[in-house]
């Protein structure tokens, strides 16, 4: 399979690269500046959900921003926590916002999209504690939102991948709150940087090998070492009792390999895992709604998160039936 011919364009448009001699803030500015051009130039025009709500919550000595999309129809809905992606040192609430309202609009969850704390001035775990500590705040405040405290799925893009899968270890190693399904999109799992996709497609793919070893500057402190679970959880010794996942990848992706792997890994471990590769497709691409209308992702999550939302809801109803009663 070759590249998808309307994405050749993109990869060849010349977008400069903030440099060295930018600031952290100075290169989020530009990269956010970049991120605008490619929503208005390649997404379709946004669904407007039935509200959307900003709010603030208490993490470990700081606050953090949420925006909460509200679907239309009767409550309470599913809920699904949204976990933004960008490197852990990028992107934002109002940057995905785009995503969250195809996701509110398409599943009909109430869609909480996390403002975690951003390397490197908070280097990890502190991001990862972050969406964790909203996953708690969720779960214990979504009768107020709207949504089912019964019904709760994570899932991100990229490093929001990454951290969707941390915080659904996090819940199983700490007992909180259940988790019904995991939305892994090219995800990082391998901050070693160590699978062969990452040399085969380091470079002429919108990612690039420079990218990726500021991404890990960023993120990791000298003596955090890259191969700890919440880091890279491809290397989590032990996968068994994770909620169901779904692993999303791109065939022309430098993280295709360890997202892949981590799918397998699941599996291996008893995990229902459903993973789907793009053909074609590079890092991020198939969300390109407007140019690339024909790759109907947001409305393939849609009918995998249906689909889990409608097992625990079957899950719900057996616990309740006597016993000798029969389920249609």
């Amino acid at each position: 399979m070759t590249v998808d011919p309307r994405l050749l364009p993109v990869l060849e448009a010349s977008v400069p690269k903030p440099g060295p001699e930018f600031t952290v803030v100075e290169a989020r500015a530009r990269a956010s500046e970049v991120q605008a051009r490619i929503r208005d130039a390649y997404y379709r025009p946004a669904p407007e959900p039935a509200a959307i709500d900003d709010l603030e919550i208490a993490v470990d000595g700081a606050t953090i921003p949420l925006r909460c999309y509200r679907p239309r129809g009767d409550a309470p809905f599913p809920v699904h926590l949204y976990i933004h992606g960008g490197a852990f040192w990028l992107g934002s609430i109002e940057g995905s916002d785009t995503a969250c309202r195809e996701i509110c609009v398409a599943s009909g969850a109430l869609v909480v999209s996390v403002g975690y704390r951003l390397a490197p001035e908070h280097k990890f775990p502190v991001g990862a504690e972050d969406c964790y500590a909203a996953l708690c705040w969720v779960a214990g405040h979504a009768s107020e939102l709207g949504g089912d405290p019964g019904t709760i799925s994570v899932g991100g893009e990229s490093a929001g991948g990454n951290l969707a899968a941390v915080t659904a270890l996090m819940a199983r190693d700490r007992h909180g709150p259940e988790i019904e399904l995991q939305i892994l999109s090219i995800a990082v799992t391998d901050l070693t940087g160590s699978q062969p996709s990452v040399e085969k497609f380091a470079d002429g793919y919108l990612l690039s090998r420079a990218g990726m070893r500021t991404q890990r500057q960023h993120y990791l402190s000298d003596d955090v070492d890259p191969r700890q679970a919440y880091v890279s959880p491809l290397f989590a010794p032990d996968l068994r009792g994770l909620p169901p996942a779904l692993v999303v990848t791109m065939e022309f992706d430098p993280h295709r390999d360890e997202a892949e792997a981590y799918a397998r890994r699941l599996a291996e471990a008893g995990v229902t895992t459903v993973q789907r590769r793009y053909l074609g497709q590079v890092h991020g691409s198939a969300m390109f709604t407007r140019l690339l209308p024909d790759t109907g992702y947001y409305e393939f999550l849609a009918d995998v998160m249906h689909w889990a939302y409608a097992g625990q809801r079957s899950r719900a109803r057996r616990a309740c039936i006597p016993a000798g009663a029969s389920v249609t």
